[in-house]
């Protein structure tokens, strides 16, 4: 079977930085909204954490950042594009973080405290991977 087509736009390797960037500022949200008990705060800030902490990953090993409409075919671009051994199991991870969002963001409850600290936990794990293989700070 061939792999699926994801749209993508081409983006200067060092770009990376900016999307680093805004991971980081995301993720600095993510933990304050937690601390304040913003349960659908933290959770959306968490998402998006993972969202720009993966297009700095693409546009620093591959040069590209997805431009689907549909955030989860990031993580076809990852798999594809970026070679390490944990791969696998981080886009398995960064699929779950993703599927969040439309239950965030849509769905007619509030998030949980339970919720919010899952995520999290698995926001970490991603943001950390993303960084070893970055090099950044």
């Amino acid at each position: 079977m061939a792999p699926k087509k994801t749209a993508y736009k081409r983006i200067e390797p060092g770009r990376a930085e900016v999307y680093w960037a805004k991971a980081q500022d995301f993720f600095r949200a993510m933990r304050d909204t937690t601390a304040a008990k913003n349960w659908n705060g933290a959770g959306l800030a968490g998402v998006h954490c993972a969202i720009s902490a993966s297009d700095a990953l693409l546009v620093a090993k591959a040069g590209l950042r997805s431009s689907s409409k549909t955030h989860e075919d990031v993580v076809d671009l990852i798999r594809h594009h970026v070679r390490h051994p944990q791969t696998d199991e981080q886009t398995k991870r960064l699929g779950a973080i993703l599927a969040e969002k439309n239950l965030i963001e849509y769905v007619d409850k509030s998030y949980t405290e339970k919720e919010a600290l899952t995520l999290q936990k698995q926001v970490e794990r991603y943001f950390g991977w993303v960084q070893a293989l970055l090099n950044f700070q």
